[in-house]
């Protein structure tokens, strides 16, 4: 009882002149050496030989916890507010390298098109020049139909000219086929 007596009194003593993060912390060690210190100095006169003081619990008072638990709640909001912060500028990493690998498809697939088309065409172009060539009939009602489409194109197109017109050969009913020669149309 009486060795409780002089812990109950070192311990707030020393505890008393720091703060309740060096209690809390890897600093109790010493802490706990002061107390120890000077437990061994009262014990002597009853003939005691104090050994070791160890600090098993802390308790703070009544008015420190609402203060602490505060004080812990904005820490950890803190360290959540941080963990966002970071994920957001992650995302935004992973969203613009996305978006970059996007245009970058994106514009490939349109030159492999573009390279496509362009094949196509010529290749339509040759057969056309060469269906053509083989004959000039197809060749002039190839030409009349993209006229007519070309100036027939709209909702609401019109055209004056004359029936007997050249642009309208290939629209009448009357138009005989050529005899056929032979050759292959």
């Amino acid at each position: 009882m009486l060795l409780g007596n002089i812990l109950t009194q070192a311990i707030p003593e020393v505890l008393g002149n720091t703060t309740q993060d060096k209690v809390l912390s890897q600093d109790r060690a010493a802490l706990m050496s002061q107390i120890l210190t000077i437990a061994k100095r009262e014990a002597e006169a009853l003939g005691v030989d104090v050994i070791d003081v160890r600090l098993t619990r802390t308790d703070l008072p009544e008015q420190n916890l609402a203060s602490t638990f505060a004080r812990m709640r904005a820490e950890r909001a803190r360290e959540a507010a941080d963990e966002i912060g970071r994920g957001g500028e992650a995302a935004q990493r992973v969203r613009a390298s996305a978006d970059r690998t996007v245009v970058e498809l994106t514009s490939d697939a349109r030159r492999q098109a573009e390279v496509i088309r362009g094949e196509a065409d010529a290749e339509r172009n040759r057969i056309f020049a060469e269906a053509f060539g083989r004959d000039p009939e197809f060749f002039a009602f190839t030409r009349s139909l993209s006229a007519y489409e070309t100036s027939l194109r709209g909702a609401n197109s019109s055209i004056v000219m004359q029936p007997d017109s050249e642009f309208f050969d290939y629209l009448r009913s009357d138009r005989v086929a050529p005899a056929n020669t032979g050759s292959e149309p």
